[in-house]
């Protein structure tokens, strides 16, 4: 019994302690990441015939911060000397995708019943929802980098409108096998899989192929550069789409909707042309069309999610006009559908295996609760259906309606 409370407190100290961690390793990467790519796109070529130009220094750049003057200038292909230290960028990817990966399997893989199985979508055995997630990974990588390695890999343009097919075709296929909060998760983890392995597959093995030519006192290959460059400009053009996943879990208004992949898709999208308007604005080009379409497919996605009228029968008991006990009984009424289909997660002591407190704090394990968070019970499990998760306890639409009707009839309680 001890253990059946202590097993979901750790795992709840493990899922606050890794969230941490994965949060301040992905800040390192993604601020490194933007860091460079404005860089890149912000230093000036030397004069030609001067002191850099002869040194090989294709571009440099003065900037000012916390209380000091920083030149930092970047060789084109290699300098003629190696430096006796050389920073090599690279923990701070594998950290956040080992930590990210650490949490996948803390948050869903412990507790994937509850997670990512939705019996209304597939009906799955946890290996078997455990195993698509898995797989989803494998098979975004192995397809971004052949998809790269092939002579489309050389047309950006196009490139990118696969990648975004593919990435969207992905959304809409997790969406049919697990439930909608798995499903963005782990095409986050897709694209963090191909981030991470991008740095670890690509960068870093070319850069240590042009360290140890210098080494060798051979000129270095630019291949790998060039190759390098690629992929750090594929990972920049990542980040706002993972940003915004890694945060999904909060929003079930998104991951719930009926079309679900599409609602990612537009999300996703916005956050690349946002990030194209800022790549854009380093190179000194202010295009405002760029940050107006990403405002104008978020605008247009919040309108078609919009919460329309509970589609839901009312019982005899919450039709217009018919006889009623009154508000108190009414909430009786509603208490009791609560404390059995919602309880076991939202109390002070769940029973829920996994859970060793309320989720996001709610506990509607007493009036005070349900009559404090009653517009968020009616959000949940009436206008989205989200709740309870993964309809886990069975909750039927009658009993939906019956909260419908006790809420909009002013959430009374006596």
């Amino acid at each position: 019994m001890l253990m059946d409370y202590l097993l979901p407190y750790g795992l709840e100290w493990m899922n606050l302690l890794v969230r941490w961690l994965h949060i301040i390793t992905g800040i390192a990467w993604i601020g490194a990441s933007f860091y460079f790519v404005w860089l890149d796109n912000s230093l000036r070529p030397p004069a030609p015939g001067g002191e850099l130009a002869r040194k090989g220094v294709a571009g440099e750049l003065w900037a000012v911060h916390g209380g000091g003057f920083y030149n930092p200038q970047k060789y084109m292909v290699a300098p003629a000397e190696l430096p006796a230290e050389l920073h090599w960028f690279k923990w701070e990817a594998y950290s956040t995708w080992l930590s990210g990966f650490a949490l996948l399997t803390i948050v869903y893989y412990f507790n994937a019943q509850a997670m990512m199985v939705d019996r209304s979508v597939a009906d799955l055995s946890s290996w078997q929802a455990i195993g698509i997630g898995l797989g989803s990974l494998v098979v975004a990588w192995v397809f971004y980098d052949l998809l790269c390695r092939s002579k489309l890999g050389k047309h950006d343009l196009a490139f990118g409108a696969v990648i975004f097919a593919f990435l969207v075709g992905a959304t809409w296929v997790l969406t049919h096998f697990l439930s909608g909060r798995a499903a963005y998760i782990h095409v986050g983890a897709m694209i963090g899989t191909i981030m991470v392995a991008n740095v670890a597959m690509v960068i870093i093995p070319g850069q240590r192929k042009m360290v140890n030519a210098m080494r060798a006192g051979q000129k270095p290959d630019p291949v790998y550069g060039i190759r390098g460059k690629q992929r750090s400009v594929h990972n920049n053009y990542f980040t706002l789409p993972v940003l915004f996943i890694m945060i999904s879990n909060h929003f079930a208004m998104t991951y719930h909707h009926a079309h679900a992949w599409a609602v990612l898709g537009m999300i996703m999208l916005a956050g690349v042309f946002i990030r194209h308007f800022f790549n854009l604005r380093h190179k000194g080009r202010i295009e405002w069309k760029y940050p107006a379409i990403g405002v104008l497919l978020l605008a247009a996605v919040a309108i078609a999610i919009a919460p329309r009228p509970a589609a839901v029968s009312a019982p005899a008991s919450a039709q217009p006009g018919a006889a009623s006990a009154g508000a108190g009984a009414q909430f009786a009424q509603v208490q009791g559908i609560i404390a059995q289909r919602c309880v076991s997660c939202h109390a002070a002591h769940p029973t829920q295996p996994g859970f060793a407190a309320a989720p996001a704090g709610v506990a509607l394990d007493n009036a005070q609760g349900i009559s404090q968070n009653a517009a968020r019970i009616y959000q949940q499990a009436v206008q989205l259906k989200a709740m309870p998760l993964a309809n886990m306890t069975n909750m039927t639409d009658a009993e939906r309606a019956q909260v419908a009707a006790w809420f909009e009839g002013g959430a009374k309680t006596n």
